[in-house]
């Protein structure tokens, strides 16, 4: 592993290659940041959300199109076009408009917002400039994974659209696409691309990372880790050095992971790098349940970037897990105002049902219906989130829905996470027999993971293997002893009837 960075965690727009010949002029037709409203506020995203959900619960005729609509609507509330914006923004950062294109994603001082502003601003100047509309694509994308907007993914579509009009087939906007595709949850369109920016570029830092992301999120572990050689040898860096420590932990490969992440960090060159790279540190740590040492690279984390929401949130489940429910619960809260994704809010929902204190169970019930309003929006946007209703709904809705949007998951794509969700979700619905071996192949990679354990654990108690059933529950306690402060609660109750039936 070269400790030699390369890029930020964010992603490049790809120009690692020389620009072929200019493509003829673009069509007259309108331009993504043209047409582009202005972007809502995190308070604005959830009081929509918070809108919805309710209009839900009144209405529950509300489906398909209707939903799409009425989400459309409360998520661009008084919006405007972006004009003003862009002519603001190119005035606030003249510099960053000047130098679009892959250095405006890489380097770690310069704002998701103010590098899409300052793109807008520099693709109305000069319309041609197809890097820079791949670039816009992409830091749509890379803002939506973080600021939980899936409304984002149509403009980052028409931005990589435009790129490829002026300039079929350049590789910056194909690695976009790749990405695109992998943020909506798209793996097998997300190779495709990927490959075919490849064939472009084979340098091309973000294609590669992409491929990554795609094999790994297909269950084609053994290739993910094939890719991810190849990435180090061609890109070493950040992004390709955190994604192979993954694969490494997905083979149960801890040590390993922890090495390759330490020396990532070493090799952070900026803030946005110091952060990403730190946070995957404390989400590896957490998970073996060493919190103490996960919540001081959180703080290193938040050190570099006190407003990077991922550290944010491992920081609340790291405090959960070691007993600091308080200060979990104002983090998640913190977490939750500024992005309404599902994993933040279940959490959010199960640490209000663990503290139980009045309206406790109210505002579990409302992070629980603001799940639901999220995974509308993000159909709507074309997201495939069969995999966030099947975990959510299994333990907090409908188990019938839960194990249909897993079966439909586990068809796309056969990963130990899918797997998981799959045995989990029959459980749920009285099937524990079906589930047995879905479990069981969720842990057959090495990859340990405590709530894995668990639900395998009491999927092998519901079917009479209790001595399994008192292994897996022990490894989930051993391992992670606080990963969920319902279902660690469960698992040790299961135990002790195990052990008392001995």
């Amino acid at each position: 592993m070269s400790p030699r960075t390369n890029d930020s965690p964010r992603g490049s727009g790809g120009q690692d290659a020389p620009r072929p010949a200019e493509a003829p002029e673009a069509s007259t037709a309108p331009s993504a940041a043209a047409d582009a409203p202005r972007s809502p506020s995190p308070a604005e995203r959830v009081d929509a959300l918070r809108r919805f959900a309710a209009a839900v619960r009144r209405g529950r005729g509300l489906h398909g199109a209707s939903c799409a609509v009425l989400l459309a609507v409360a998520m661009t509330a008084g919006a405007v076009a972006v004009g003003g914006d862009e002519r603001d923004a190119a005035r606030a950062a003249p510099g960053v408009s000047r130098a679009v294109g892959a250095d405006v994603l890489v380097r770690g001082d310069v704002n998701l917002d103010t590098a899409i502003r300052s793109l807008q601003a520099h693709v109305r100047a000069q319309p041609r400039d197809f890097g820079a509309w791949a670039a816009l694509g992409l830091a749509q994308v890379e803002r939506a994974r973080t600021d939980g907007d899936p409304s984002r993914y149509a403009r980052a579509e028409r931005a990589l659209a435009r790129s490829l009009a002026l300039r079929p087939g350049n590789d910056q906007a194909l690695a976009g696409q790749a990405a695109l595709a992998a943020a909506r949850h798209d793996f097998a369109a997300a190779l495709d691309h990927a490959d075919r920016a490849l064939e472009r570029n084979p340098y091309s830092e973000r294609a590669l990372c992409s491929r990554i992301d795609a094999l790994v999120e297909l269950g084609r572990y053994e290739e993910a880790g094939r890719a991810a050689t190849v990435a180090d040898r061609r890109r070493p860096g950040v992004p390709v050095f955190t994604r192979y420590a993954y694969v490494r932990e997905l083979r149960g490969d801890v040590p390993a992971a922890r090495r390759v992440l330490h020396r990532a960090l070493d090799s952070a060159a900026g803030p946005a790098d110091v952060a990403y790279v730190a946070t995957a540190l404390g989400n590896l740590e957490r998970g073996q349940g060493r919190y103490g040492t996960a919540l001081r690279h959180y703080a290193r984390a938040l050190a570099a970037d006190d407003a990077y929401l991922p550290a944010l949130e491992g920081r609340a489940r790291a405090q959960a897990a070691d007993g600091d429910r308080a200060g979990a619960i104002t983090t998640l809260e913190q977490v939750v105002a500024r992005s309404p994704l599902p994993g933040p809010l279940v959490a959010l929902g199960e640490l209000y049902e663990d503290r139980d204190a009045p309206g406790d169970r109210a505002k579990a019930r409302e992070q629980y219906a603001l799940v639901d309003a999220w995974t509308a929006l993000a159909r709507a946007g074309g997201v495939d989130v069969d995999l966030d209703t099947a975990l959510a709904a299994a333990d907090h809705g409908d188990t019938a829905e839960a194990l249909r949007a897993a079966r439909a998951e586990w068809n796309r794509r056969r990963t130990v996470h899918t797997a998981d969700a799959l045995a989990w979700a029959l459980h749920r619905a009285g099937r524990s027999a079906e589930a047995l071996p879905y479990a069981r192949r969720a842990t057959a990679t090495g990859y340990r993971d405590a709530a894995f354990l668990h639900h395998r654990g009491m999927i092998e108690k519901a079917t009479g293997h209790d001595r399994a059933a008192r292994a897996s529950l022990t490894a989930a306690l051993e391992l992670n002893p606080g990963f969920s402060p319902l279902n660690a609660r469960a698992a040790r109750a299961a135990l002790k009837e195990l052990e008392a039936a001995r």
